[in-house]
């Protein structure tokens, strides 16, 4: 194996009233394609699988899941798991900025990265969860390595490469605009953009004056270069395990998520399209994705005794598993709504249904 390094033993994060001090301990592996950092949070659960984060374009691991995993109910979860926190090349906090000439990692050769990590940790399975460009790093990794994937939380995944007439917007965009604006314009919605809330100007400054904006660009160049990842409904070509893909009601990439649902096996597919949501729902709604991925894991078979709290309270989402006869973790869920006038119909085991919460 590749030489490994330790490069960080603590972290101290915000606690919220009552949790207790986590340590988290960062590292630093060698792999075919350069040295990958990862940080991780909790010990490991025995027949659990870990938890495994990979960011989207312009963030690193903090300023992408932070709000979510520090959020008052996502304690229940990260109680019951290990979390391993991936941050692409040269997006690490303190990260040098890569010599003239670099040759950063393909988004295929970021997910073949991903085996390095776990053979180092000795983690055996993962319960991916994915937001953007991470989120097609892990769904390929999920497509080479399916044994080692035992659930995936996609947020604004785009599984296609970029088309002719996309390269000609992305030209065109990049004769007016910043790769910082470029980005943002990923990241956000020209609605959130436009508002220029409090979070749009934290995160424009976060980016704007980020010290490694030579890196960012490099992945981002990565991330347009991306192959087409080729799901097709009833091919080999699939996702094999749960997958919930998410996205805000309003997101660049509402399309293209609808599009990979459409592609994906619908007995393993749960979709939420979340309102009021924006472009990233794991900063804007942090408690409705909190309580959609408590729901996801119950239908793998995990947290079968957590408690609901926000959902619940106002409509009624449930995740129903079709059991196997020998009593083997089923793979297969709906994900249902209530309104006002009653619960909808959840229909037969393995139905997907679109949600807005």
């Amino acid at each position: 194996m590749a030489e490994l390094q330790e490069v960080q033993i603590t972290e101290e994060k915000p606690l919220l009233p009552g949790q207790t001090p986590e340590v988290a301990k960062t590292h630093s592996v060698e792999t075919p394609y350069g040295p990958i950092t990862f940080t991780v949070y909790g010990t490991p659960k025995p027949k659990r699988p870990a938890i495994l984060t990979y960011h989207d374009v312009g963030l690193n691991y903090k300023s992408c899941f932070q709000p979510l995993f520090q959020f008052a109910d996502m304690q229940e979860i990260i109680q019951n798991f290990v979390r391993v926190h991936v941050d692409a090349p040269g997006m690490e906090e303190g990260a040098p900025v890569f010599p003239l000439g670099y040759q950063y990692p393909s988004l295929d050769q970021l997910a073949d990265m991903i085996p390095c990590i776990l053979q180092y940790l000795n983690f055996f399975t993962i319960i991916g969860v994915g937001v953007g460009a991470g989120a097609y790093v892990l769904s390929r990794y999920a497509l080479t390595h399916p044994d080692t994937v035992e659930g995936l939380v996609l947020i604004n995944i785009d599984p296609n490469a970029k088309g002719w007439m996309d390269w000609a917007a992305h030209k065109l965009t990049g004769l007016t605009s910043s790769i910082p604006e470029m980005i943002l314009g990923h990241l956000f919605s020209q609605e959130e953009l436009s508002g220029n809330s409090e979070l749009i100007q934290k995160y424009r400054n976060i980016i704007t004056h980020a010290p490694n904006l030579e890196n960012i660009e490099l992945y981002w160049n990565s991330y347009n270069n991306r192959r087409d990842l080729n799901f097709e409904r009833g091919s080999d070509i699939t996702l094999k395990c749960p997958v919930m893909l998410v996205v805000g009601d309003q997101a660049p990439h509402e399309d293209a998520v609808v599009e990979c649902n459409s592609k994906l096996d619908p007995t393993q597919t749960s979709f939420l399209k979340m309102a009021d949501s924006g472009g990233q729902p794991q900063l804007t709604q942090p408690g409705k994705l909190t309580e959609a991925f408590k729901y996801f894991l119950q239908g793998m078979g995990y947290m079968a005794s957590s408690c609901m709290t926000r959902l619940s309270r106002s409509r009624t989402a449930s995740l129903t598993s079709a059991a196997s006869l020998d009593g083997n973790r089923s793979r297969s869920r709906t994900l249902s709504q209530s309104s006002e006038s009653g619960p909808l119909p959840s229909g037969p085991p393995g139905h997907t249904m679109e949600v807005s919460c």
